[in-house]
C-alpha cells in the first residue's frame, strides 16, 4: 500500500510523454512514483472514482474500452439470468397435453388404416396380418449451458480489450414405440370364435340400429337365414329374415323391445329379449305379433331367452347364430370397389348381386391418392379410400373396429416384440 492516502499528485506545467491524451490539453497529469497512471479498466474504475472524488482536477483517466465492458458485463450477467431462470424450469408438464392427443390421434388413425388394408386383403383372399402398438415411452431431454471470457490489455497494446460470452442449450426428443405381431392360438380363437349373442343385442340396446347390426353380425335368427359372402360362394338373405330385422330397428324406435339378465335354474346369468305388453300402440302391437309369427313364437311368449343356435330347439327361445369377426370383414369386403380387369383375371372375388344402395359400406377405388377421405390406404398399384362425407360407410367401419373388443382377441403371453428407436 502506498503510504500516501491520495497516490497521485499533481504535475505541474506540460504533460510529459506517456500522459494520457485526453489530458493532454490540461495543465494537470496524474502521476504515482514517479511514472504516468496506466492502470487497466477494472482498477481504474476504482482508483479513477476515488481519485476524482478527493481531486476534482484529475480528469481522463480511464480508458475508453472501460465503458463497452461495463455495457458487456450488463449484457451478459442477462444471458446467464435467462439461461439459468429457463433451466429452472420443467418442459415435462407442457408435452403431457400435446403428446397425449398426437399420439392419440397417431395410433387411431393407424389403426383405421390397418382394419381397412386388412379388409381389402380379404378381398383379394390375402392373409390379413394385425400388429398392435404394445408401448410408446417418450424421453425429452433439455441441456443449457453459458460460457465467459474476456482479455484486458494496457491502452497502447495492439490487441486491446474484448470480452466473449457464448450459449448452447441441446434438445432432445426420443420416443420409443413397441410393435407386437397378433398371433397365436388366442388371438386366431377371437377371430374364428362367433361373437356372442348378448353381446350383439347389448349393442342395440345401447342405441346401434338393430337393422345395421343384426344384418351385418347375424347369420341366421330362429332359422331365418342372412346373406352370406364367402369363398366358398355367396347367398342370398330370405325374405322373411329382412323383414324381421325391419321390424325390430321400428319397434326399437318405439322403445318396445328390450334385455334382461336373470338367474337361470343353473345360477348362471341369463340374457331374455323381451316385448313390451303395457300401454302399447295398436300399430305396435302388430308389429310385435308379425315379428312373433316370422320367428316362429307363440303369441303369448312375450320373453325369449337368448342362445346361440342356428335354429331354436325349445319353446321361449331366441336361437341367434353370430357371426365371427372374420366372416364380418369378409363380408365388408365384398363390397369393396375393385378394377374390373382384376376380377376378370381371377385376382379377386367378384362383387355380389346386391344393389349398390343396400351396401353396408362403399370402400372406392382410385389411381391416384384421394384429398378428403375418412381412411385410406395403398395397396396393389392403387388407392382404397372411404369418403369422409359417407355417414353410412363411416358407420359401419367404426363398428367393425368396435368389434374388435367384443372379440376376445389379445394378446399371447409372449409375443414377439419389434421396437424401433425413433430419432
Amino acid at each position: 500500500p502506498h503510504p500516501d492516502p491520495l497516490p497521485f499528485r499533481r504535475g505541474e506545467g506540460e504533460p510529459p510523454a506517456g500522459c494520457p491524451a485526453e489530458v493532454r490539453s490540461g495543465a494537470q497529469c496524474a502521476e504515482r512514483s514517479g511514472e504516468f497512471f496506466q492502470g487497466c479498466w477494472i482498477s481504474g474504475l476504482g482508483t479513477q472514482g476515488s481519485a476524482q472524488a478527493r481531486n476534482p482536477g484529475l480528469k481522463g483517466v480511464i480508458p475508453s474500452g472501460l465503458k463497452f465492458g461495463v455495457w458487456c458485463f450488463s449484457g451478459v450477467w442477462c444471458l446467464v439470468f435467462g439461461v439459468c431462470l429457463s433451466g429452472c424450469s420443467s418442459i415435462g408438464p407442457h408435452t403431457v397435453a400435446r403428446d397425449r392427443f398426437d399420439y392419440s390421434s397417431a395410433v387411431a388413425d393407424s389403426w383405421k388404416e390397418q382394419t381397412l388394408l386388412n379388409i381389402v386383403k380379404l378381398r383379394y383372399i390375402d392373409l390379413p396380418v394385425f400388429l398392435d402398438v404394445g408401448q410408446i415411452v417418450s424421453g425429452y431431454s433439455l441441456q443449457t449451458g453459458v460460457s465467459i471470457n474476456g482479455t484486458v490489455s494496457a491502452k497502447n497494446a495492439v490487441q486491446g480489450n474484448y470480452i466473449a460470452a457464448g450459449g448452447s442449450a441441446i434438445y432432445t426428443d426420443r420416443p420409443t414405440i413397441t410393435y407386437s405381431p397378433l398371433t397365436g392360438d388366442k388371438f386366431l380363437r377371437g377371430l374364428l370364435e362367433p361373437i356372442p349373442p348378448q353381446s350383439i343385442f347389448y349393442m342395440i340396446q345401447s342405441g346401434y340400429a338393430a337393422d345395421f347390426v343384426l344384418g351385418l353380425s347375424v347369420e341366421a335368427m330362429n332359422g331365418l337365414r342372412n346373406f352370406n359372402i364367402s369363398t366358398a360362394g355367396q347367398r342370398t338373405a330370405d325374405p322373411e329374415f329382412v323383414r324381421v330385422v325391419r321390424l325390430v330397428r321400428e319397434l326399437q324406435l318405439s322403445d318396445s323391445v328390450g334385455l334382461r339378465v336373470e338367474k337361470a335354474t343353473n345360477n348362471l346369468p341369463a340374457t331374455f329379449f323381451f316385448f313390451r305388453k303395457q300401454n302399447t300402440e295398436p300399430e305396435v302391437q302388430k308389429q310385435i305379433d308379425e315379428v312373433k309369427k316370422l320367428l316362429g313364437v307363440e303369441p303369448e311368449e312375450d320373453r325369449l331367452r337368448l342362445i346361440y343356435s342356428p335354429v331354436r330347439s325349445a319353446p321361449g327361445e331366441l336361437a341367434v347364430q353370430t357371426r365371427s369377426v372374420l366372416q364380418i370383414l369378409l363380408a365388408l369386403a365384398s363390397f369393396i370397389e375393385v378394377p374390373a380387369e382384376q376380377i376378370n383375371e381371377h385376382r379377386a372375388a367378384p362383387t355380389p348381386n346386391t344393389p349398390s344402395e343396400e351396401w353396408p359400406i362403399r370402400v372406392k377405388f382410385s389411381k391416384t391418392k384421394p384429398a378428403d377421405c375418412y381412411a385410406t390406404v395403398p395397396y396393389r398399384g392403387g388407392w382404397y379410400w372411404i369418403d369422409d362425407r359417407d355417414l353410412k360407410s363411416k358407420r359401419a367401419f367404426g363398428f367393425v373396429m368396435f368389434v374388435f373388443t367384443l372379440a376376445d382377441t389379445g394378446k399371447v403371453e409372449t409375443p414377439p416384440l419389434i421396437t424401433i428407436p425413433a430419432q
